[in-house]
C-alpha cells in the first residue's frame, strides 16, 4: 500500500523545540481566523503530552479575547478531579495572554454523559465551526480523541459523514466514561495537527499509516486515511 499523501511529518530534537514550533503555527492559524472572520476556534487534547505546548501557546501574541477554546474530548469528571482535561487546560493554556480566551468545556453537571448530552449538544451547537486548528494526540493503543479500540459507539464516532458533533464513549481502555467530538466534527477544521512523542508512538503511527498488523485496526488510522483535510504530524523523541 502506498504512503498516505495527506500526512506530513515534522520532527524535532526535543519536546521544547516541538512546542515552540507548534505553538507558533497554531497562533498563526488563530490570527488568520480572526483576520478573516473576527473570531477563531481552537480544539485541543488533554493528557500529559501537550503540557509544554500549552505553556508556549499561552504566551503567543494573539487577540485571545476573540478566541474560543474547547477540548476534542473529555473524561466525565468534574474539574475538581485530577483526571479533568478542562482543569489542565485552565491551569496551563488559559494563562498569560491566553487568559482572555473563552473556554467551552465538554462536561456538564450530570451523573453520566448521556444524562448531560442534551445540554452539552446545545453548548457545542453554539460553536461557529469550522475550527481554525484541531490538535490531536495518540495513545499507545492507537486511540485519538476518545476513539478507543472497543469503544461502544466507535463506528458512529468514526463516521466521517455524520452530522452529530459529540457522542458519549465507553471503552475497556478509557477508564471513566467520556464524551468526544466525532471525527466528522473534528474534520471541519482549517488545520489538523497530530502531536506525538517517543519512538514507540512514531513506529505505531507508521504502522497505522501503512495498515500493518494490528495497527491496521487502530482508530487513529481513520484520521490518517480520511481525504477531507491534511494531517500535520509533530513528533519528537
Amino acid at each position: 500500500m502506498p504512503p498516505i499523501l495527506n500526512v506530513t511529518t515534522h520532527s524535532f530534537t526535543d519536546c521544547h523545540a516541538l512546542a515552540d514550533a507548534l505553538a507558533e503555527r497554531i497562533a498563526d492559524r488563530l490570527r488568520e481566523g480572526i483576520a478573516e472572520r473576527g473570531h477563531a476556534l481552537l480544539a485541543v487534547s488533554g493528557g500529559s503530552t501537550p503540557k509544554h505546548l500549552f505553556e508556549r501557546l499561552s504566551r503567543q501574541a494573539v487577540d485571545w479575547a476573540k478566541v474560543q477554546v474547547t477540548l476534542v474530548d473529555e473524561r466525565w469528571v468534574p474539574e475538581t478531579s485530577e483526571r479533568s482535561n478542562a482543569a489542565m487546560v485552565k491551569a496551563l493554556l488559559l494563562q498569560h495572554a491566553a487568559s482572555a480566551a473563552q473556554f467551552v468545556p465538554l462536561y456538564a453537571d450530570a451523573p453520566t454523559p448521556e444524562a448531560g448530552l442534551v445540554a452539552l449538544r446545545a453548548r457545542v451547537a453554539s460553536l461557529q465551526l469550522p475550527f481554525d486548528a484541531v490538535v490531536l494526540g495518540m495513545g499507545n493503543d492507537g486511540h485519538t480523541a476518545s476513539f478507543f479500540p472497543g469503544g461502544d459507539r466507535l463506528p458512529e464516532a468514526l463516521d466521517a459523514h455524520s452530522e452529530v458533533r459529540v457522542l458519549p464513549m465507553r471503552a475497556p481502555g478509557a477508564g471513566e466514561p467520556r464524551v468526544t467530538f466525532t471525527l466528522s466534527a473534528l474534520l471541519q477544521t482549517r488545520a489538523l495537527y497530530l502531536h506525538i512523542e517517543g519512538d514507540a508512538k512514531r513506529q505505531l503511527l507508521a504502522d497505522a499509516r501503512l495498515g500493518l498488523g494490528e495497527a491496521a485496526h487502530f482508530p487513529v488510522r481513520s484520521v490518517l486515511t480520511q481525504a477531507h483535510v491534511p494531517v500535520a504530524v509533530y513528533w519528537c523523541p
